[in-house]
This record gives C-alpha cells, sequence and structure tokens, in this order.
C-alpha cells in the first residue's frame, strides 16, 4: 500500500515539475519577450488572432505561439543584373532600406510568412531595376544616375506598398559594363582628349603667328625693321651649322657704320 502511495505521489510530482517547465520557460511556457523593434505574431494552433507590443507577453502553453516580426528599418543588398536601352549588359549592387507597418505586421505574416524578404523584396528589387535600367542608354545610366535611382525608389515604392512595407531608401552602390563597353569608352575618351589637345596647339600657333605678323607690321610702320635687326634675327634662330652653298654671299653679314 505504501509503495503505491509511493508511487502515486512521484508520479504526482513528476507531472508538477513539467508543467512548472512548461509554464516558466521562455517561449513554449506561458510566457516570452517581444524585443523592441519587433511586434508579437501570436497564433493559436497555427491560426493568427492578435499582434503583441514589445515587452513581455502572457501566453497559453502548448497551444499558442509568439512570432517576432521587426518593424525597425532593415537593410537588403543584392546584385542585380540587367540591360541598358542600347542593349549592353549592366551588373550592379543596389541596396533598400525598408520596414514593416506594425499594425500590417499580422497581414504579413498571415499572407508572405517571415521569410518576406526573399520572397517578396529581392525579387522586386530586382524587377525595379531591371524595368528603370532599361529606359536609359549604358552612358545615361552613368551620367543619370541620380534619376534612375528616384525612378527605381518610386517603382519599389509602388510595388512593395501592397505588401504593407514601406520602402525608406534605395541606393545603387555601383554599375558595371561588360569590357568591350568599358574599352570603347576609354577609346573615345583618349579620341576627344587628342582632339581637344589639337585644338589648343592650333588655337595656340594661330595666335603666336598673328603676334609675329602684328610686330612685323609695327617695325615696319616705325621704320624699325633694319637690315641689322633682320640679321640679328636670323643669328637667334641660327642651329650653328654653316649652310653647303651660299652662292658667294657670306652667310653673317656684319654691316658696317
Amino acid at each position: 500500500m505504501n509503495r503505491n502511495v509511493f508511487g502515486i505521489r512521484s508520479v504526482l510530482l513528476g507531472i508538477l515539475i513539467l508543467l512548472a517547465v512548461i509554464t516558466f520557460i521562455p517561449g513554449i511556457g506561458a510566457w516570452t519577450i517581444v524585443d523592441a523593434g519587433h511586434v508579437g505574431v501570436t497564433t493559436t494552433f497555427g491560426a493568427v488572432n492578435r499582434v503583441v507590443d514589445p515587452g513581455f507577453v502572457l501566453k497559453i502553453p502548448v497551444f499558442e505561439n509568439v512570432y517576432a516580426m521587426e518593424t525597425r528599418t532593415q537593410k537588403e543588398q543584392v546584385v542585380a543584373l540587367a540591360a541598358s536601352k542600347d542593349l549592353q549588359s549592366v551588373t550592379s549592387t543596389i541596396a533598400l532600406n525598408f520596414h514593416l507597418r506594425g499594425e500590417k505586421a499580422v497581414d504579413v505574416y498571415q499572407n508572405i510568412g517571415e521569410d518576406y524578404i526573399d520572397r517578396i523584396i529581392a525579387p522586386a528589387m530586382q524587377e525595379a531595376f531591371k524595368s528603370t535600367t532599361s529606359q536609359f542608354t549604358a552612358a545615361d545610366l552613368i551620367v543619370q544616375r541620380e534619376k534612375v535611382k528616384q525612378l527605381a525608389f518610386n517603382e519599389l515604392g509602388t510595388r512593395l506598398a501592397k505588401y504593407d512595407i514601406a520602402v525608406d531608401d534605395f541606393n545603387i552602390v555601383n554599375f558595371a559594363f561588360s569590357q568591350a563597353f568599358n574599352d570603347a569608352i576609354e577609346q573615345k575618351t583618349i579620341a576627344e582628349q587628342n582632339k581637344e589637345k589639337a585644338q589648343i596647339e592650333a588655337t595656340t600657333a594661330l595666335i603666336q603667328a598673328k603676334g609675329q605678323a602684328d610686330s612685323q607690321k609695327i617695325l615696319q610702320s616705325s621704320g624699325s625693321l633694319t637690315d641689322a635687326y633682320l640679321h640679328f634675327l636670323a643669328i637667334q634662330k641660327w642651329d650653328g651649322k654653316l649652310p653647303s652653298s651660299t652662292n658667294g654671299v657670306p652667310f653673317i653679314q656684319i654691316p658696317t657704320k
């Protein structure tokens, strides 16, 4: 008899200990904590029933579960592949800042699930980037980068709003083009630089020629363009070599008084 009583007491004690463990262990027990910057979506046997604010949350052990959904601004960065208006391949790293609307977190969980970033946001970023990039030539993507960014931002805002996801910011981290396109840009740049250099040299030569012509006119009008002065100019330009033939005329003539 005593053994039976002892056995019953042991079973009851074990049940009480198990209930205590189930009750007081966070998450699976009668309570849990929702961290700041999150809301808790409470489910009963898998069915969503309510949203709870951050802090201490009571729940029915085993039957109820609380899933934390982050409402702070999050960042998703992906590598996107697209084609420009002139069919140039474009590879870019793009980044999106976004957040869930807290009051709509239950809808996001119910309609999409906890993996909404992989299922909704990442694909939307790819599609918005492709759609925007196709409106610009490769060269315009570079010089009108801010406009490209704004158009992609607007399109993402429209795409994600229907999923109760708010877009905070969008950035194009970099653009990368094919090697053939990069080579063509480099050749074009070099050609433009050479053209500009030739124009500068031609303008400089024209100015110098005009300056010399003007100075000679001034000398002639003033009577200063004498034979002695002309000999002086010839000596300045002489390279030190005597001509092979002078036809009997001295190369350098010393004027007499």
